[in-house]
């Protein structure tokens, strides 16, 4: 058995998980009574195995608490962005189905108004002080006793993807009634085997703990019995410094908090010990070439990175002595076998671009949309997440984009992506973002948005030195025709680019569907390169 009452048992006192600003920690002892009481709590309010909970709340000691006492009690566990609105929240809390839905005092939203949004059903309670006319999930808490609920089952987190592309979208896995300590087999692969996670690792969590990643990393670690530091918010400096004050072993980034750490003063990269670094894990966006092989020159050959989704379909892995020989790959298969499909479905060859789908992998479904479930799935059963990528001779996968944001220029599929790896490397750039703008006579032209580092000009002189600095390097019909200046880019806390947000503001109005066909009948859709 792997989960926290087996620690509390063997080693009580041991810090099971601490906040990083405030210092607030718990042990697995105080984590074994605290989710108990919140077992016991589910339980009072009716909720039974299979049930479903949903909770918004901050990077927290109490986010971690509730997590593990729905997952001994056997529910389903809806963990939502803290950057929503009222009517997204609501959404989600509706659609999963949650009885309860707990809200953090500090996240800054009218609860009379989310109680209307998420109806009579939904049991609303608040969680820290407030002066919000809710019930108290605190005072609730302390009601309970702290000891086992009799019938304790594992229960699963049912997350959300983040919406860039439309609305999210509920991966709820199947309920196996499974006893207390069973933990996802491939959960187990990726942390205890890939990344060497056991009982005597130091996790950082630099990363909002809604996002699948940084919440199942995180549970892996107090199930394994390590000890995890939480960050409230993602500072790149302050990142350094919890290295070396926790001699930390282990973490888990996204390629902007890289390119944030690379973009800091050499004085200030220098500055911290980084010694005890044994594995960094990265994922949920391809990571600019430049970007990484700077990053393993920094720290050393300890890079791994995966690709998968909260779909959990496939996974590819890759450690940084691969990646070197083969950069820019994602990895080689880990679970399932990749297929490279046209738009009939028909496999590629290596080396042609086409969308990325997995066989033989689990199975997965978008809860209450089937229409969207069988959108992700070919006649023969291998689904995809989306993206668009290609193998190579040695089956090493390699991903281009996203298939929502591919251009099409005079009937060419040009990957924004490419251009964005290039652009995200110049020292006045601090964000970008690439996409397609309507162009009257090739359909899309290619448009940079960017967000410079403080300092640099926002000016023509700038704007013509990027697109030269991106021409040197890709062919000019990849790179921008133009660029605009933002003051940030609309990003969710995982680092996810919005760029739907930037994209809608310049096809407002203009007849997508039409220009798009005017395109591909200009000449042969055939990919750029």
């Amino acid at each position: 058995m792997m989960h926290p009452v087996l620690h509390a048992q063997i080693n009580p006192d041991k810090i099971a998980y601490q906040m990083a600003g405030s210092g607030a920690a718990i042990t697995y002892r105080e984590l074994d009574q605290a989710s108990n009481k919140g077992a016991q709590l589910f339980r009072s309010l009716g909720l039974k195995p299979q049930d479903h909970m949903a909770f918004l709340v901050e990077n927290s000691l109490r986010f971690i608490e509730i997590c593990w006492a729905a997952q001994r009690s056997g529910l389903f566990y809806t963990a939502i962005s803290t950057y929503l609105t009222d009517a997204e929240i609501a959404y989600i809390v509706r659609d999963c189905g949650a009885k309860v839905f707990v809200l953090s005092a500090t996240a800054g939203h009218d609860g009379a108004a989310l109680a209307e949004l998420c109806g009579p059903d939904v049991k609303i309670y608040v969680t820290g002080e407030t002066k919000l006319l809710l019930p108290s999930w605190d005072h609730a808490l302390a009601q309970q006793p702290a000891t086992p609920i009799a019938d304790e089952i594992s229960g699963y987190d049912m997350l959300y993807s983040s919406g860039t592309t439309g609305r999210p979208k509920g991966v709820k896995p199947q309920f196996k009634n499974e006893p207390l300590g069973t933990i996802n087999p491939l959960l187990v692969l990726l942390c205890a085997k890939m990344c060497g996670m056991s009982a005597e690792t130091t996790y950082l969590s630099p990363a909002p703990l809604y996002h699948a990643a940084p919440l199942r990393f995180n549970i892996m670690s107090g199930a394994l019995g390590g000890t995890s530091t939480i960050m409230e918010s993602f500072d790149p400096e302050e990142f350094l410094a919890l290295i070396e004050r926790h001699r930390v072993t282990v973490t888990q980034v996204v390629p902007t908090m890289f390119v944030r750490l690379l973009k800091l003063p050499e004085d200030v990269r220098r500055r911290y010990d980084l010694s005890s670094l044994k594995s960094v894990v990265h994922a949920a966006a391809p990571c600019p070439v430049d970007v990484k092989a700077a990053m393993i020159d920094w720290w050393g050959p300890i890079l791994l990175e995966y690709y998968g989704g909260t779909e959990g379909n496939g996974i590819t892995i890759v450690n940084s002595q691969e990646w070197l020989a083969h950069p820019g790959t994602v990895g080689r298969t880990l679970v399932g076998e990749i297929k490279i499909l046209d738009e009939s479905g028909a496999p590629l060859p290596a080396r042609e671009i086409g969308g990325v789908y997995f066989s033989g992998g689990p199975a997965f479904a978008y809860h209450n949309d089937p229409q969207k479930t069988a959108g992700a799935y070919t006649p023969e059963g291998w689904s995809t997440l989306g993206d668009v990528g290609y193998l190579d001779e040695e089956a090493y996968l390699y991903l281009t984009d996203r298939r929502a944001y591919m251009i099409i220029s005079g009937g060419v599929n040009i990957y924004p992506q490419e251009a964005e790896n290039i652009l995200i490397t110049h020292p006045a750039v601090f964000d970008v973002a690439v996409f397609g703008v309507p162009h009257e006579e090739m359909g899309e032209e290619v448009k940079a948005v960017v967000q410079l580092v403080p300092g640099a000009a926002a000016d023509e002189s700038t704007k013509e030195d990027l697109i030269a600095f991106c021409r040197t390097k890709l062919s000019p019909l990849k790179c921008p025709r133009s660029i605009d200046f933002e003051s940030e880019l609309p990003r969710t806390p995982t680092g996810k680019l919005m760029k739907r947000l930037l994209r809608d503001r310049y096809w407002q109005g203009a007849k997508k569907d039409r220009i798009a066909s005017a395109a591909a009948e200009s000449g042969i859709t055939r990919a750029a390169g």
